[in-house]
This record gives structure tokens, sequence and C-alpha cells, in this order.
């Protein structure tokens, strides 16, 4: 199956649901996994009077950091082998998604998870979509995670009532 999976975080309840589901398949697989976080440069009024880019940078730095060790202890509980990798967009020319990409390649994944908060319309237009330029550009299969919220409101959306009778039905006394 999959020997080599790369999971992208970045600290939202869609990309943890995306890790769990890697770290499952990594150790159904005995895959080794990667857990990345990309550290975005957004391009700011540089000029702006005492503002230093380097603080938002180092702040990243430090959310991707914390986000990797608990990423690698729950690695080392599951006996799933692997090293994160914290890894900074180039200043120019270059996003996330591409960022994403060449991680993947660099890496020689054979699988690409990513966390997708199932986004439409003009949210998505607005917001744009990660997972969707990844999907886009990869030269691999890339596994899209929906959010947990996001897998609520489908389940809700193709069985209405369907909660309400199983609480329901939980609520019984035996």
């Amino acid at each position: 199956m999959y020997k080599r999976i790369l999971v992208a975080i970045d600290g939202s309840e869609t990309s943890e649901h995306a890790f769990d589901t890697a770290l499952q398949l990594a150790r159904d697989s005995d895959a080794q996994l990667q857990p990345l976080y990309v550290v975005d440069n957004p391009l700011m009024a540089y000029d702006a009077f005492g503002y230093d880019p380097t603080n938002l940078r180092d702040a990243f730095v430090e959310e991707g950091k914390r986000l990797l060790a608990d990423a690698l202890a729950r690695m080392k509980h599951e006996s799933v082998a692997g090293v994160p990798r914290i890894v900074d967009v180039a200043p120019v020319g270059e996003d996330i998604s591409e960022r994403i990409r060449i991680s993947a390649n660099e890496f020689n994944a054979d699988l690409l998870v990513l966390g997708t908060h199932g986004r439409r319309g003009f949210k998505r237009l607005f917001l744009g979509s990660v997972a969707e330029r990844v999907v886009r550009s990869a030269s691999l299969p890339v596994l899209l995670v929906p959010g947990r919220q996001a897998q609520a409101t489908v389940a809700d959306a193709a069985n209405p009532g369907q909660t309400e009778v199983a609480a329901a039905a939980h609520e019984l006394p035996r």
C-alpha cells in the first residue's frame, strides 16, 4: 500500500482530523509519516513604522514547533516512524499549496493527506482553497479529509431527522 505519507498540518480542527486519518493509515500500512507545517510569509507593508516581519515569522515557527512536537509524540505512541518538518514558503512566486507539493516530492511521498474545510460559493472564492490548488497540481494521490463539522453537516443533510432519532433511541431506558 502506501509507504511514505505526507500530511499537512496547521493547527486547525480540520488539519487535526487529517492528521488522525494519516496516522491511522501509516500505522495500518507500516508507512513512514511526515507531518508538514508550512510557514507562510505574507507580503506586508515592510516600510510601516515599527513593523518587524521576523516577529510574525518567529511566531509561526514557534506554533509549528509546538504542533509538530505534539504530532511526533502521537506518532511515537502509535509506533509510527517518521520525522516532522517545518518549511517556509519562498518569498516570491510561491504559495502554501506549491510548497506542500514541493515538500511531498522532496519526501518522495506516495500519498498526500490534507484537511479540507469544505467551503463553497463566495467563501471559497474569497478565501481560496489550498487543498484544491494542491489537488490540481499534484502528481501523486491526494486524500482530502473533511473536517468533523463538514462531515456532520453532510450527514445531517443526507439524513434529515436521523440525528434526533438516534439521540432519542440512545436515551430510551433498557
